[in-house]
């Protein structure tokens, strides 16, 4: 297993980090629920076979993974590293985050957490975080030893993203980047520019909801050229691990399959920053190219559209859409568009007023392209 310093926190890392979001269910099902044993089994596969680094939060699986977690890794706790979140929105009052806290602590059958996130950080959110002075408690539990460093998950732009490094010293970011997200959410730039502070910098997401494991025809005739066999996968996660300024990878496996053959990847001696020749990152471009050739709805998220006033999350909906027809893979989506739901932002909401259809510059049927979407990713439960 390779493994990196994580920022100025003098932890070594595994470079593969198993993210707790995804675990699996029993059938194969969300509406059955998560199946214990195979996440357990699965969570101890993992830390047995030089993985350390451990994600999970408050809300995953319905509040379930922390305690799955926490079961799997009790006789495991001092050789790896707990990464947990607690949400601004559970943060009702000051009593209400100590009782978060320690309720988390019991699920993980720990006295303490090792990073500490403020889950979802984003640019709706920071200036209330901030005007709450929700980040003084994560300071109070640092001092009291519950919590040894405090970071935050992040979905947003980079130009945020550098305000929100800059006005807090977090210790460790954890942020979606992969093959395909170069011009969006924090990008390469915030990646170098946080690491250039000290920040030990987590991925989240480095196969978009496991899209990127799946090559259409197009793209797979691209990866063909090459004189590397590699799966899709790899392709993607040795984008990300030729950065050095990333620490950690952090990857939803929900099958000991995919759990086991991202081990063996990373297992790999030439896992490793600057792994990539530029005839690979080459392959990598093109990929993409063949990749976002896969649009459906001509939406470029350019968000002119929104905000909307019946608060549909117009831009999401279409990416979600799109997604799912890129990588032939919609489970994902599926998800994220419940997601969408449960924050009643999903097409439903749409009365058709029009007011989206006048800031459009690309020219988007968007009422009928939301009607489409909505039939296509309705459904998913968990």
């Amino acid at each position: 297993m390779q493994y990196r310093t994580l920022g100025n926190t003098n932890h070594k890392v595994s470079l593969l980090g198993m993210g707790c979001m995804r675990l699996p269910f029993i059938n194969g099902d969300g509406n059955n629920g998560v199946d214990k044993d195979a996440a357990i089994a699965q969570i101890q596969y993992a830390a047995d076979n030089g993985i350390n680094y451990f994600d999970t939060a408050f809300g995953y699986h319905g509040g379930e993974s922390e305690a799955i977690m926490g079961e799997a890794l009790e006789s495991r706790r001092d050789r790896v590293l707990y990464v947990t979140k607690q949400p601004s929105w559970e943060m009702h009052d000051i009593p209400t985050i100590r009782r978060n806290l320690e309720n988390t602590l019991k699920k993980l059958r720990t006295d303490y957490i090792d990073m500490y996130l403020m889950h979802r950080v984003m640019p709706t959110s920071w200036d209330d975080i901030k005007q709450r002075g929700f980040m003084k408690e994560f300071e109070k539990f640092k001092a009291e030893g519950l919590i040894r460093h405090i970071g935050c998950s992040y979905h947003g732009t980079f130009e945020h993203y550098k305000q929100v490094v800059e006005e807090y010293p977090w210790e460790i970011c954890l942020v979606q980047h992969n093959m395909l997200d170069i011009n969006r959410e924090v990008t390469r730039a915030g990646i170098e520019f946080a690491a250039q502070k000290g920040i030990g910098i987590a991925i989240m997401e480095p196969l978009r909801g496991g899209g990127l494991a799946h090559a259409p025809q197009n793209v797979q005739d691209v990866y063909n050229q090459s004189d590397k066999s590699r799966t899709p996968a790899e392709w993607a996660l040795r984008y990300l691990a030729d950065i050095p300024e990333i620490s950690v990878i952090v990857s939803g496996m929900t099958t000991m399959e995919q759990l086991k053959q991202n081990i063996t990847m990373f297992n790999q001696p030439d896992m490793t920053e600057h792994c990539l020749s530029d005839a690979e990152n080459a392959t990598i471009a093109a990929a993409r190219e063949a990749y976002e050739s896969i649009i459906t709805i001509p939406c470029t998220a350019c968000d002119y559209c929104v905000p909307c006033p019946q608060g549909v999350q117009i831009p999401n909906i279409f990416r979600l859409y799109n997604d799912a027809h890129r990588f032939g893979h919609n489970d994902q989506p599926r998800r994220g568009y419940m997601f969408a739901t449960r924050a009643n932002g999903d097409a439903t909401k749409c009365n058709t007023c029009g007011a989206c259809l006048k800031k459009c510059p690309q020219g988007v049927k968007i009422i009928e392209e939301l009607k489409t979407s909505h039939e296509f990713l309705k459904g998913w439960t968990e």
